[in-house]
């Protein structure tokens, strides 16, 4: 896609040209959050960071507070502003036509930022971002470019050398989630020491394969409408000292697909267009081995539910790592939030 930068690209960037406008879209949850760490830091730093910040629900959001926010110089800090959208998919539908006055000629000193799931190349406004905004995708890489990133991963952030065979079988142990992998290497490293070296041997000792296999076991019966079951795989993880806010991690980009295919849908049918469930679940990014277990999954959970993930994923997010950041709090958040999934739809 041209004019489009990739969240590795960004990520390995010394200097990032920020704009006043920029999306970051995509399916990979981790390159995100990474992504929009990195437009962060390099329109505010450290020391901003806190005053000069503003986010907004996309689904919630209207165009004035948001560029009344954009517009406000922070009381405290270096006075620019930045101003986060997520979620924003409905909000870029609704405003289109006034975002395209906006990329054409910004009227404030801050940056807008707009975290979207997909971002179709040939709108007006993703041809004007593309030439005068930023655009970051955020998909799974590649296999070879995965291993690239885990060796550099283990070098910057966790101050160890990764060997090339141990970053390829790190890759065959663990499911290609960049969150999942980089909770991983921080662990190895931590066994390795400072400036150790991870060998593939220590992968084999301490990649415990069975953890993710829970998860992902956990979110099939969540999914599936077997809440007791589900619940039971919840204390497995808990019980092996895995985080909740890991877990939640680990759940969420599935459980984002399912929400972006609910909304391929309602888009489709109010364009008067046919688009099968299959189709649907590839365009928000499930793989077609998967899409067979999806598409029950995805009947199950209903539309009117899966309307509602973005919601749930964003309070049970706030919550785990604010007011019930306790464990006992956190996992009744975990709790609710398949509770929520696993209630038995009413028959269409």
């Amino acid at each position: 896609m041209p004019g489009v930068t990739q969240a590795l690209d960004l990520l390995a960037s010394r200097a990032v040209a920020v704009a006043p406008v920029c999306v970051v879209f995509g399916d990979e949850g981790f390159l995100k959050h990474e992504a929009l760490d990195r437009l962060r830091n390099a329109v505010l730093g450290e020391a901003d960071a806190e005053f000069s910040l503003s986010e907004f629900d996309g689904e919630e959001a209207t165009l004035r507070e948001v560029f009344d926010c954009l517009a406000t110089v922070a009381l405290f800090g270096g006075g620019r502003r930045l101003v986060v959208v997520r979620d924003a998919d409905d909000f870029v539908s609704r405003y289109r036509a006034e975002l395209e006055a906006y990329v054409a000629r910004p009227k404030s000193r801050g940056v807008l930022v707009l975290e979207v799931a997909s971002w179709p190349s040939n709108t007006r406004l993703a041809k004007k971002l593309a030439a005068d905004g930023l655009v970051v995708e955020c998909k799974t890489p590649a296999p070879a470019a995965i291993a690239r990133w885990l060796v550099d991963r283990a070098r910057t952030h966790h101050r160890a050398k990764l060997d090339r065979q141990a970053a390829e079988l790190l890759l065959d142990t663990i499911e290609p989630e960049l969150g999942l992998l980089d909770q991983e290497l921080a662990k190895l490293a931590l066994v390795a020491g400072i400036d150790g070296t991870i060998q593939p041997a220590l992968v084999r000792e301490m990649v415990r394969g069975w953890r993710t296999k829970t998860t992902w076991d956990m979110l099939d019966l969540a999914a599936g409408g077997h809440a007791a079951e589900a619940i039971r795989e919840l204390d497995r993880l808990l019980a092996s000292g895995e985080s909740p806010v890991a877990i939640l991690a680990q759940i969420g980009s599935t459980l984002r697909r399912f929400a972006a295919t609910a909304r391929i849908v309602d888009r489709a049918q109010s364009a008067g267009r046919r688009i099968s469930l299959r189709q649907a679940l590839e365009t928000a990014g499930f793989r077609s081995f998967v899409v067979a277990k999806a598409e029950p999954q995805l009947r199950q959970l209903g539309r009117e539910r899966c309307g509602q993930l973005y919601r749930w994923l964003l309070e049970a997010d706030l919550a785990v790592k604010g007011p019930s950041s306790a464990p006992a709090r956190a996992r009744i958040v975990l709790e609710e939030l398949i509770a929520r999934m696993s209630r038995v739809a009413a028959p269409a």
